[in-house]
């Protein structure tokens, strides 16, 4: 006899799907739920991360784009002429050529003659044209083939960054002196006229050296009165040079620490004979030797020198008043 269907679950029915439910549903509902929220938070985590690798890479690259900048933008100097193989010839006038980059035409560059390591001429200070000529030479300069010219930058924009440049050595030639023809003297018998009196003018000695040190003279000056003005300032960069100046074996500026700024003294000279200007050295400073630009001025006229000195040497210069 077959059982008909009621249509309707039995209590056994319930029983036994509560039984499967609990057996196969609850667990897989569980590990989607478990996996769900994993997958979650390794997104964020993955989100997290993307985030900041990128603006990680955006400060690198920013970074990366203004060191590029700075490197772009920082002043160059090259000189071009003299070069290796030049031979310039005293008293011949003389050209320089340049090239630089990022310094602007109205800047000043300032050029120097230099025989080894020792600044012999300050050759002037130009504006920035890639070219001057007609720049004399210190007559009294010594032939050789040792000679350096180098360039700097003036007033730089970034003060740890100076353009700079020193040549190849080159050479500096002087011209022989034209020798004088002696008039061809002709024997006749002529009646000899009673000679003058020679009068022989007697040269204040030179001072050659001081307190052991060697003096040298690279120059020979005259001004207008015996009233006159020195302006100090260190040359090329500061490096802790003291110096002393000396104005005939008497210190007129004393243990001096060199800066970038000019710095003025008084200072009087005598009127009856030449005088003995010269730099003294207490240190030498990080970079050797001492190095210092001084401005000379008398009520009319200034001139730009510069001087070299050592523990062992000293530059100076010998000033004339005029009558």
């Amino acid at each position: 006899m077959k059982t008909k269907y009621s249509g309707s679950l039995k209590f056994a029915d319930h029983k036994l799907l509560f039984y499967l439910y609990a057996l196969f549903l609850c667990p897989l509902l569980t590990i989607h739920a478990h996996t769900t929220e994993a997958a979650k938070t390794d997104l964020s985590l993955c989100t997290d991360t993307s985030d900041f690798r990128f603006h990680q890479w955006q400060k690198d690259d920013l970074a990366e784009l203004t060191d590029q900048r700075i490197i772009a933008e920082r002043t160059a100097l090259e000189i071009t002429y003299p070069s290796e193989g030049t031979v310039w010839t005293i008293p011949d006038p003389v050209e320089l050529k340049w090239y630089t980059k990022n310094i602007p035409v109205d800047r000043a560059i300032r050029f120097y003659l230099v025989k080894d390591d020792m600044v012999v001429q300050e050759l002037g200070r130009f504006e920035n044209n890639n070219f001057v000529d007609g720049v004399s030479l210190d007559r009294s300069l010594p032939a050789g083939n040792n000679y350096r010219v180098m360039g700097i930058e003036m007033f730089p924009a970034d003060k740890d960054h100076i353009a700079k440049y020193a040549t190849a050595f080159f050479t500096i030639n002087k011209a022989p002196r034209k020798k004088t023809v002696q008039p061809e003297i002709i024997k006749e018998m002529v009646v000899a006229e009673p000679e003058e009196a020679t009068v022989v003018i007697e040269e204040t000695p030179v001072r050659n050296t001081f307190e052991g040190r060697k003096i040298t003279y690279i120059k020979e000056m005259n001004v207008n009165n015996a009233d006159i003005s020195i302006s100090l300032w260190d040359h090329g960069r500061k490096d802790g040079d003291v110096v002393s100046i000396y104005l005939n074996g008497v210190a007129v500026v004393s243990n001096y620490a060199l800066t970038y700024q000019k710095q003025k003294f008084d200072i009087q000279l005598d009127a009856s004979k030449p005088n003995d200007l010269f730099l003294y050295a207490h240190n030498l400073g990080k970079y050797p030797p001492n190095t210092v630009s001084i401005e000379i001025k008398d009520k009319i006229d200034s001139e730009n020198i510069v001087l070299n000195s050592d523990l062992k040497s000293c530059e100076a210069v010998l000033i004339n008043v005029k009558d």
